[in-house]
C-alpha cells in the first residue's frame, strides 16, 4: 500500500499503456475482446485515480504540489522524470479519467471497422493527456503535449465523418504550430537560465523561482500565449475546433471538447502567470486576453444561434464557454482564477455530456440536422429528461454546476471592472438563448416525422455514459465548497506571484487567504548531473 501511495500519479499515467501493451496481443478479428478489453482498461484508469480523492487533502497539507515523483531522465540536459500535482491537476486529473472511461463506454456500437486500433488510440490518448497535467519538468510536459496529439490525429482521421482528413489535418497543423512556438519559449528560458547560474535544467519548480527581464517575459509570454490559445482555443484562432468537433466521432468530440481544450487554460495557469508575472499582469497584455476572451464569449454565442447542425452549435458554443474561463485567469484575483478552474471542469461535464447526447441521437437517425429533429420527448422521454438537466446545466442554472463556475467568474471580473463582466453576462444571455432553443426545436412539438416515431429510448448502457456527468453537475451546483477548497491554496500561490497588490488591497480576502502562502521549493536535485538544488523560495 505504501508503494502505492508513493507512486500514485505514476500509477495512474501507465495504467492505460499497459492496457495498450495488454491489447496489442489480442487479435484484431476477435471484435469482442478487443472491445471489452478496452473498456476494462479505460474503467481501471479511473479505479486507480480513485485514491486521490481521499488521499489528496492528508497528503502534505503544508504543501502546494503533493504526491511528488522525480527521479534524473535524461541528466546531460537536465531533463527529468518529475510528476507532482496541486488542487487545479488534481481536478483536472479526475475529469480526464471519468471522461475517458465514458466517451470509450459511449463507443460500444458505434464504432465496427479497425476497432482495435481505436481502442489502441484512446488508450494512448488518455496517458498523453494525463501526463501533461501531471509533469513538473518542461521536457517531460512537452512530450506528452506532443504525444497527445498523434492519436487524437488518427481518431479524427480515421473514424471521421465524411470531411474527416481535412478536419484532422487543419486540427494537426493549427496545434502543431503552436507547439513549435510554446517550444521556442520553453528554451528561450531554459538558456536563459544556463546563461545566468551554468546549470541546465527544465524544472518548471525551479525556473518558477528564477527573476527573469522584464522584455524576456513579455516575448515568452507571446510564444506561450499563441501555443495555449490555439488549444483552448482563443479567438481568432478558434477555426479548427468546428471541423474537429463535427467531423469527430463522438468518444472524439466528447475528449476533444471535456479535456484537450482544457491543456490551454491549464497552461495558462500553470506556466504563464506563475512563471512571467511580470508580463502577465502588464496591462497591455491583460486588455488583449480580455479584450479577445469576451469578443470569443459573445461571438461563439452568436454563431452558435445560427447553426442547423447540433454538434456544430455545441462546438461554437464551446468558444464562448472557453472565453469565460480565460476572462477568469487574467481577472488575476482568487475569485477570477478558481471561478476559471472550476468553470473548465464544468464545461467539460456539460459539453462532453452535450456531446455524448448528440451522438446517442445520430446513432439512431443518422443526422445532426435541428430541422430534421422534433417531437422527441414523445418517444424518448428518458433521453429528453437527461438532455434537458445537461442543457441546464450549460447555460448555468442555479443549482447546476455551470451557476456557480460563471458566478464566481463575473465577481472576479467586477472586481476589476464592472465593464468586464457587464459584456461576460451578455454572452450568457445569448448562451441560454441558443441552448433552449435547440431543446425547444429537437425535443416538443409533433413528432410528424416517422423515422422520428419509431426511434428507441435509451438503454442501460446509454443511461450509464450519461448519470455520472448529471451526478458531479449537481454536486458541484449544490456543494461546490470542497471544490473551492482544494483550489484555494494553488490559487493562492499564483496570485500572490502576479498580482501581490491585491492582498494588500483587500484584507478581507487576505485574513481568508493568507498573503505569505508560498510557491513550494522544489525538492532537493539529487547531487549527480547538472540540475541544481532548488534555492528556498523567498516569501
Amino acid at each position: 500500500m505504501q508503494f502505492f501511495h508513493n507512486h500514485i500519479l505514476s500509477i495512474i499515467l501507465f495504467t492505460p499503456l499497459l492496457g495498450l501493451v495488454v491489447l496489442l496481443f489480442i487479435p484484431g478479428e476477435k471484435k469482442d475482446a478487443v472491445r471489452w478489453w478496452g473498456n476494462i482498461a479505460m474503467f481501471a484508469g479511473f479505479l486507480v485515480s480513485l485514491p486521490l480523492v481521499f488521499w489528496f487533502n492528508s497528503e502534505a497539507p503544508d504543501q502546494q504540489f503533493k504526491f511528488i515523483e522525480r527521479t534524473d531522465w535524461i541528466p546531460s540536459i537536465g531533463a527529468q522524470y518529475f510528476l507532482g500535482i496541486d488542487g487545479i491537476s488534481f481536478l483536472l486529473i479526475m475529469l480526464t479519467t471519468v471522461l475517458g472511461f465514458l466517451s470509450v463506454l459511449s463507443s460500444w456500437t458505434a464504432i465496427q471497422e479497425r476497432m482495435k486500433e481505436y481502442y489502441a488510440m484512446f488508450l494512448l490518448l488518455q496517458a498523453g493527456m494525463l501526463g501533461v497535467f501531471m509533469s513538473l519538468d518542461f521536457f517531460l510536459f512537452y512530450v506528452f503535449w506532443e504525444v497527445m496529439l498523434v492519436p487524437m490525429y488518427f481518431i479524427i482521421g480515421v473514424w471521421g465523418g465524411p470531411r474527416k482528413l481535412y478536419a484532422a489535418i487543419k486540427f494537426f497543423l493549427y496545434t502543431l504550430a503552436g507547439s513549435v512556438l510554446m517550444l521556442l519559449g520553453i528554451l528561450t528560458l531554459y538558456f536563459r537560465y544556463h546563461t545566468d547560474t551554468g546549470i541546465y535544467t527544465f524544472n518548471v519548480l525551479t525556473l518558477m523561482q528564477h527573476g527573469w527581464p522584464a522584455n524576456l517575459q513579455f516575448w515568452v509570454f507571446w510564444a506561450f500565449m499563441v501555443g495555449f490559445a490555439i488549444k483552448v482555443p482563443m479567438f481568432p484562432f478558434h477555426t479548427w475546433l468546428p471541423d474537429a468537433h463535427v467531423e469527430a466521432p463522438t468518444a472524439g468530440s466528447v475528449i476533444l471538447a471535456g479535456v484537450l481544450l482544457k491543456m490551454g487554460t491549464y497552461g495558462f495557469v500553470r506556466f504563464s502567470l506563475p512563471l512571467l508575472p511580470q508580463a502577465s499582469a502588464s496591462p497591455a497584455i491583460v486588455k488583449v486576453m480580455v479584450t479577445l476572451s469576451i469578443i470569443a464569449i459573445i461571438y461563439g454565442a452568436l454563431v452558435s444561434m445560427m447553426q442547423r447542425d447540433m454538434k456544430k452549435l455545441i462546438a461554437y458554443s464551446s468558444v464562448s464557454h472557453l472565453g469565460f474561463c480565460t476572462l477568469g485567469i487574467f481577472a488575476l484575483n482568487p475569485h477570477g482564477l478558481s471561478g476559471s478552474v472550476l468553470q473548465q471542469i464544468n464545461h467539460g461535464i456539460s459539453t462532453g455530456a452535450l456531446f455524448l447526447i448528440v451522438g446517442l441521437i445520430y446513432e439512431r437517425r443518422h443526422t445532426r440536422e435541428i430541422k430534421e429533429l422534433s417531437g422527441l420527448s414523445n418517444v424518448m422521454p428518458v433521453y429528453a429528461t437527461l438532455f434537458m438537466i445537461v442543457m441546464l446545466s450549460s447555460i448555468g442554472l442555479p443549482l447546476l454546476n455551470g451557476f456557480i463556475g460563471e458566478f464566481t467568474i463575473l465577481q472576479g471580473a467586477f472586481e476589476v471592472t464592472w465593464h468586464w463582466a457587464a459584456w461576460a453576462v451578455v454572452g450568457i444571455v445569448l448562451g441560454a438563448a441558443y441552448m433552449l432553443w435547440l431543446y425547444q426545436r429537437t425535443m416538443f412539438g409533433t413528432c410528424d416525422n416517422p423515422k422520428n416515431q419509431i426511434l428507441k429510448d435509451l438503454n442501460l448502457r446509454e443511461i450509464v455514459t450519461l448519470v455520472p456527468l448529471v451526478i458531479w453537475a449537481f454536486w458541484i451546483g449544490l456543494y461546490p465548497k470542497p471544490f473551492f477548497h482544494v483550489l484555494e491554496k494553488p490559487v493562492a500561490a499564483i496570485v500572490q506571484r502576479v498580482n501581490p497588490s491585491f492582498y494588500a488591497a483587500a484584507p478581507a480576502v487576505s485574513a481568508a487567504i493568507p498573503a505569505g502562502t508560498p510557491i513550494p521549493a522544489a525538492p532537493a536535485e539529487p547531487s549527480s548531473g547538472p540540475t541544481n538544488p532548488a534555492p528556498g523560495v523567498a516569501h
